[in-house]
């Protein structure tokens, strides 16, 4: 793709915000409230997985809205996936709290348990008629159960049937690979690896309606898409017989590409070659340690200085989660309250 001829942003200091000022993030993590015996058991067990937080982590409410504030985020589309089932249903119950208190500045993207389709399947239907979430979020594997697995069939018909936006991102419980940290890479590798698993199982295939967002740019998938329709179709690639390269470049541009850590040049340039620019949102990955305002602001400014796009379509990339959450634009049009302000 040709450059493209744009005036500089710079990243926004610290106490300064961007002017982006209406984005909304499509990937933004919470946690529901902790003490400091558990914050600190969880750094305890990140500093064993190779990350090096010098810190216990605390997310809040407050820190969240003024690091939007300072980053120019109108709005969080929230999401989490707990270890444990109850957990799970504990953090969805209180990210839909946040959406009823703060209705113009969170939205949720409410987990569900993929490791039991009927537990699934039975939090659809709880979350969709108590907590009216925006759209849903899944993990690539929970309790070792991969989301290409054939028994998710029920649920991923249930979501299709819905017309529903599914947030993947990676599994956060995967163990480091040589001393790296899972942030750094493995997480990207996680996600190709899932991504192409329900390619070859037919999932995009049968389930046109559903809306599914890939974390992180989709990880290496951009960068390896011409792989597979290289090599994809090949005798020795179980089912690659009934792949064309055709078929396989047109599965993989319906999918939607969120820019979390991934909005520098090199990352826009493999996804715009996988899909179109309509398909990439703007996501921060905020809520989580490996992110904090200083990344976050680079990432923003990474995309509004790229060569790859034009600053108009910088600016609807920040805005694009829109389309696909109407009621989440709903109440952001709306009139805020004094909560949200």
């Amino acid at each position: 793709m040709a450059a493209v001829a744009r005036r500089h942003h710079d990243p926004g200091p610290e106490g300064r915000p961007l002017s982006t000022g209406n984005w909304v993030d499509v990937h933004a993590h919470f946690t529901p409230p902790t003490t400091e015996e558990q914050r600190h058991t969880a750094l305890t067990a990140m500093r064993e997985l190779c990350f090096l937080a010098p810190q216990p982590y605390h997310w809040t409410v407050e820190g969240a809205l003024r690091s939007m504030d300072r980053t120019g985020v109108a709005m969080q589309l929230l999401s989490a996936v707990p270890q444990t089932h109850d957990a799970l249903r504990t953090s969805n119950d209180y990210g839909a709290e946040l959406v009823t208190e703060h209705p113009g500045r969170f939205g949720l993207l409410a987990a569900l348990p993929t490791d039991d389709p009927q537990a699934a399947l039975t939090e659809i239907a709880r979350a969709d008629s108590a907590l009216r979430p925006d759209g849903w979020a899944v993990s690539t594997t929970y309790h070792g159960v991969n989301l290409s697995d054939p028994a998710l069939e029920p649920v991923w018909d249930e979501l299709n049937r819905r017309s529903a936006v599914v947030f993947v991102h990676p599994d956060t419980t995967r163990r480091p690979e040589l001393g790296l940290p899972t942030p750094l890479v493995e997480v990207a590798f996680d996600t190709t690896r899932t991504v192409v698993a329900m390619l070859y199982r037919g999932i995009f295939h049968r389930h046109p309606d559903i809306r599914f967002i890939l974390a992180h740019c989709g990880g290496a998938l951009p960068a390896l898409s011409g792989r597979l329709g290289l090599l994809g179709t090949q005798p020795w690639v179980p089912d690659g017989d009934r792949f064309t390269a055709a078929h396989i470049a047109e599965q993989l541009s319906h999918l939607y590409l969120d820019t979390a850590a991934s909005g520098t040049d090199p990352n826009l340039a493999a996804a715009l070659t996988m899909v179109p620019v309509d398909h990439i949102l703007y996501g921060g990955d905020a809520g989580v340690p490996c992110s904090d305002d200083h990344t976050i602001a680079a990432n923003i400014a990474a995309l509004r200085n790229s060569s790859n796009i034009t600053p108009a379509q910088a600016e609807l990339i920040g805005r694009r989660a829109l389309d696909l959450f109407p009621t989440a634009a709903h109440r952001l049009a709306g009139p805020r309250s004094g909560a949200d302000r």
